[in-house]
């Protein structure tokens, strides 16, 4: 957190410019009715509260989180990457507050992920890996998005390690052609530059065998020419 602190003021600056067992049961019950009689009721209390929290607080703070968001990504899906965060529009947050504002909302979680990819895209990759790494994925699609820039940021720091791990988890999450054909090509490509060309030409076979319709698979034969030869 206090790295992504640093890092955000960076970046502001920047952007600026979840029957015996009987017995004794019994008898602990009896020694110990109020005890639990008390329990019992402090977890209504506290179910009761948290159905409370969920339907009266969390639940407007959600819709107001993906309202305020909205310019927000219209500015990051026209390129905007420097207003998405801070200053989309009149009324509006950018991400970074989003994030400062709306945390515990699903809304702040994903601007953790429009956060990173726009510094990415702005260069600033020591800040990209921080907000990716935060951002907590579900589905089939997300993990593959976070890891998968995850692992352009690591490669832009020179973490190579790091970035060979986040491909390897990105095209391992799903099947979708698109983006696994397209992190497979990347991890392949990073493994050949780094020398491991039997691992980079496992990853150019699975886009060819399993993403043949995937417009990464249109020109892999090329990649597993150059490895051939390499191989020797």
């Amino acid at each position: 957190m206090a790295r992504r602190i640093k890092n955000r003021k960076k970046a502001d600056e920047t952007l600026v410019d979840i029957v015996e067992v009987r017995d004794q049961a019994q008898g602990f019950f009896e020694k110990n009715q109020r005890l639990l009689f008390g329990l019992g009721i402090a977890l209504i209390v506290i179910f009761g509260g948290y159905i409370i929290y969920k339907n009266f607080y969390q639940a407007p703070k959600e819709a107001e989180a993906i309202d305020q968001m909205n310019l927000a990504q219209y500015q990051f899906e026209r390129d905007s990457f420097a207003q998405a965060l801070t200053n989309p529009g009149v009324g509006s947050s950018g991400f970074l507050d989003i994030i400062d504002n709306y945390g515990g909302t699903k809304a702040g979680n994903l601007a953790l992920y429009y956060a990173g990819v726009s510094y990415l895209n702005l260069g600033q990759f020591e800040a990209a890996a921080d907000f990716l790494e935060d951002f907590s994925p579900d589905g089939d699609i997300l993990p593959v998005m976070k890891y998968g820039a995850l692992g352009d940021a690591y490669s832009e720091l020179g973490r190579m390690d790091d970035a060979l791990s986040s491909y390897k988890k990105a095209v391992n999450h799903s099947d979708n052609d698109v983006l696994t054909s397209y992190y497979l090509k990347k991890l392949g490509m990073l493994q050949e530059k780094q020398g491991d060309l039997k691992a980079a030409k496992e990853a150019y076979e699975r886009i060819k065998e399993d993403f043949p319709n995937s417009p990464y698979a249109s020109d892999i034969d090329k990649y597993l020419t150059r490895v051939a030869n390499a191989e020797g």
